[in-house]
Formats: structure tokens, C-alpha cells, sequence
């Protein structure tokens, strides 16, 4: 079985925002960004991911718990790497989770600069792409050895994905939030024309809205 090149768990707002303005080490996901993410973080997926003991069971943490079956590989924009830009100042900058990151896997990030490979605690290890999406692919789907690759944002990247029309699935998470700006997920993007369709949708008692599309072959 081929992998497939997935976006999950990936929280929007209502009016279609995938995260807040202003990005910064104080708020990684823009202004009011945080909001996004209610449903999850009280999840027993998020706690185990913080090393935390309960945390909540039910859709929303079954879902959660699924995004992460399967993944043999993980890409993302420098964004979602740190607040860094332009070039590397230096090598401090490991990342926004410390020194355990949550993924476990190869990474492969997306940036214009390019920075040796990090290796970090438990399995996970950055390499730096600066040839762009093809090739971070390419290089995500060798590293995966037939597991699933997950896009693990921002909105930015998982747009230029989008419409290179290389995404096979996306599972969105709408929650009942009005940011008024930020980056937009899909705004300009014809995802019908692309073959994407609504395969289904889920509720939960977070007043989450799960949405997943796929990407008719």
C-alpha cells in the first residue's frame, strides 16, 4: 500500500481561518490562535502528549488518537518549526516542545534557508527543505517506508499542497470561533475543481464540527 499525503486534526474557525495574526514566541498561533484548539487540548491524547496523566475520552479524543496511527513521516512550514525567520542567527532554536518533540518520526520542514539535520529525543528528527514542496515530499515518503505522511501545517503550507492537488486527505476541525483575520485556509482555492468532497462530518460535545474531505482518484 502506497502512503498517503494527509492533513488532520487541523483546527480552523468558523470563518476559515487556520490560525491568528501576529505570530510570535508568546503566541504560536497568532492572536487568539489558541482558541482554535479547545476541543483538543483537554483530550487524554493532548495530556499524554504534555506527559500529563487523564484528560478526556470520547469523538474528539478517538479522533485525535487516529491523526496519529499509521504516520511514518511529518512535513511542515517553518512557521510551525519557530518564530525564526530569514536566515538561522544560530542553532539554539530546537523547536516550540523542547527537547521531546511530539512526532516521533522524520519531519520535514519547509524553509528558505538551509540548517543541518536535528535529531531530538524520542525518534524525532528535523531535515531542513529548501527546494520546495516536491521535494519534501519525496524526500517524506522515502522516510516513511509505507506509512501515511501528515502535514502538520501552518495554512500557508497546507494551501500550496492543496492546490498542487497532492493532498489525498483532510480532516478539519471548525470551531465555533470568529477570528476576523489570520491566515485562510482555503480562501481562493477551488477544491471542487480539484476533486475534493465531503466524505464525512462528525459532531462532538465540544462543539467541534469534524469535516473530512477526500480527494477523488
Amino acid at each position: 500500500m502506497s502512503s498517503k499525503l494527509r492533513v488532520l486534526c487541523f483546527s480552523t474557525s468558523l470563518d476559515g481561518y487556520g490560525a491568528g495574526p501576529s505570530q510570535s514566541l508568546e503566541n504560536p498561533l497568532g492572536l487568539r490562535g489558541h482558541e482554535l484548539f479547545t476541543w483538543f487540548m483537554g483530550t487524554r491524547t493532548w495530556k499524554q502528549m504534555q506527559g500529563q496523566p487523564g484528560g478526556e475520552t470520547g469523538i474528539d479524543d478517538d479522533i485525535s488518537a487516529k491523526g496519529f496511527e499509521n504516520i511514518g513521516a511529518w512535513i511542515l512550514g517553518r512557521n510551525m518549526f519557530g518564530p525564526v525567520r530569514g536566515p538561522w542567527p544560530d542553532e539554539s532554536w530546537k523547536g516550540w516542545w523542547g527537547e521531546e518533540p511530539p512526532y516521533h518520526t522524520p519531519v520535514f520542514v519547509l524553509t528558505h534557508h538551509p540548517r543541518p539535520p536535528l535529531r531530538m529525543k524520542g525518534g524525532t528528527e528535523f531535515h531542513f527543505v529548501t527546494d520546495g514542496i516536491h521535494s519534501a515530499l519525496k524526500q517524506a515518503t522515502a522516510a516513511a517506508g509505507g506509512k501515511d505522511i501528515r502535514i502538520g501545517g501552518g495554512a500557508a503550507t497546507i494551501r500550496q499542497y492543496l492546490k498542487a492537488g497532492l493532498i489525498d486527505d483532510l480532516h478539519l476541525a471548525i470551531s465555533p470561533v470568529l477570528l476576523g483575520s489570520g491566515e485562510h485556509l482555503l480562501h481562493g482555492i477551488d477544491t471542487h475543481a480539484l476533486g475534493y468532497h465531503c466524505e464525512k462530518h462528525v459532531g462532538s460535545s465540544k462543539a467541534v464540527a469534524h469535516v473530512f474531505l477526500r480527494k477523488q482518484s
